[in-house]
């Protein structure tokens, strides 16, 4: 049997994958493993559950606490949160752990289940096996007065704001900001805490219905984001995802600003306030070649990972950093929060506009962008990837001929039999002609029907 987690949780079709049932049994086992140390002092379990607006949300949630409260938890019912925002309950309401029902930036149809261990840190895979073997037992069954009682958590949300706010290194009176909630959790919280931070604020996509989750908005739709702030002359526009984990930005041009332009923008920031942590800002291999440039002749160093932000974090954790992300948006401050916060980065990011009197698109030029071409090359053994040699002769040439101008990166699916072929240039046409090559060399190469030969 197939792994039931994947890289962020449990996700899939509601009802289709994500039934009810499948739920209920993921809380019972989650109440046993990660309640465990709380049981044993004879005391019951405390779990936060928040979830997206997405419909399916509501029986998922209500499976869910029933799984919980069943296997002798109690639980805080926050409703509708971000996902950073349960994080942070977590640990602020000393919970034992959390679960998320979210499919972050997924259509509608979608639904995920995520858990939170205590101190809102994100669970490692061991953990995440743990909960899994444990769905194949016997569920715990407490009777009487030690079943697990439900409390409707009703400010949530406000003690979330309360804690964004006070991250602030400067207010933002008078900046007028777009923001696009993605139709999303964070419909309710993000327009709030920017008004509160002094900001004229314009709000699209904030109007959840259930089904219109990420639906031609947020951070994986940027044209309605763009369209606004042209048409509001606002100074920069902000875009979450569906559960608020990711932030991208658009300049006052209605120009993108990405995950990387945004590291780079607040690393170097809190660099020259002595506050980023050994001058180390972690990120992954997708990250563009032009945030290292730039980083580098800042004095600031980048530890590499492999793609996901959980591998972010790890990284941040054993090295004690605390600024680190994704090109996609997903920002981690360390010092703030236990992982990626779209509407503490939105905020971070415009305290740097008004603390600096610059426009975003002054401060994004920090970093210059390398073209970056990134080829799926479909239907291919991706497990060739390390072994062929042609294809391997063929990346050691292309990287011959960039130099220290840009990169290749060959990148296997984990799930799929695709390989991620991305290559970094000192211009478009160059990355376009290598890509192009090293696209049709894997086809070649790793061509399934040639493998089963």
């Amino acid at each position: 049997m197939s792994r039931l987690f994947g890289t962020d949780g449990v996700r899939g079709l509601a009802n289709g994958l994500l039934t009810a049932e499948l739920a209920m049994q993921l809380a019972q086992a989650a109440a046993v493993v990660l309640g465990h140390d709380r049981n044993s002092n004879g005391s019951r379990p405390r779990a936060v559950v928040a979830r997206d607006p997405r419909a399916s949300g509501e029986f998922i949630a209500a499976a869910v606490e029933a799984g919980l409260s069943s296997s002798g938890v109690d639980v805080y019912d926050a409703g509708v949160l971000p996902t950073p925002a349960a994080a942070y309950l977590v640990a602020d309401l000393d919970a034992d752990f959390g679960v998320m029902i979210s499919a972050s930036h997924n259509p509608a149809p979608d639904n995920g289940i995520k858990f939170f261990a205590r101190g809102g840190q994100k669970l490692p895979d061991e953990v995440e096996d743990a909960i899994e073997a444990q769905m194949s037992k016997e569920a715990v069954r407490p009777v009487g007065a030690d079943v697990g009682r439900i409390q409707r958590f009703s400010d949530a949300e406000d003690r979330y704001i309360v804690h964004l706010l006070q991250t602030l290194p400067h207010r933002i009176d008078g900046l007028k900001v777009v923001l696009d909630c993605a139709h999303g959790a964070a419909s309710g919280c993000s327009p709030q805490v920017f008004k509160d931070a002094g900001a004229d604020v314009i709000v699209i996509g904030a109007d959840p219905d259930g089904h219109n989750i990420n639906d031609g908005v947020g951070s994986t739709h940027l044209g309605a984001l763009k369209e606004a702030v042209v048409k509001h002359g606002a100074d920069l526009g902000i875009a979450h995802d569906g559960d608020a984990d990711r932030c991208l930005a658009v300049d006052h041009e209605g120009n993108e600003v990405d995950g990387d332009q945004i590291m780079a923008i607040l690393a170097v920031a809190l660099k020259a306030s002595g506050k980023l942590k050994d001058d180390v800002l972690v990120a992954t291999v997708m990250s563009n070649l032009g945030l290292k440039i730039a980083l580098r002749n800042a004095g600031i160093s980048i530890r590499e990972t492999a793609v996901g932000d959980r591998y972010v974090l790890e990284e941040m954790r054993d090295g004690g950093f605390n600024l680190g992300g994704e090109q996609s948006g997903h920002v981690i401050f360390a010092d703030h929060a236990t992982t990626g916060d779209g509407v503490l980065t939105g905020l971070q990011l415009a305290a740097q506009i008004a603390l600096t009197g610059k426009p975003l698109k002054e401060l994004a030029t920090v970093m210059t962008k390398l073209p970056q071409v990134l080829i799926n090359v479909k239907g291919v053994d991706r497990a060739g990837v390390k072994s062929n040699e042609v294809l391997a002769q063929a990346v050691a040439a292309a990287e011959a001929a960039l130099g220290d101008t840009g990169r290749v990166l060959l990148r296997p699916s984990g799930t799929e039999p695709v390989v991620r072929v991305m290559v970094e240039a000192a211009d478009e046409e160059t990355a376009q002609s290598i890509a192009e090559h090293l696209a049709q060399v894997v086809r070649t190469e790793l061509a399934l029907e040639l493998v089963s030969e």
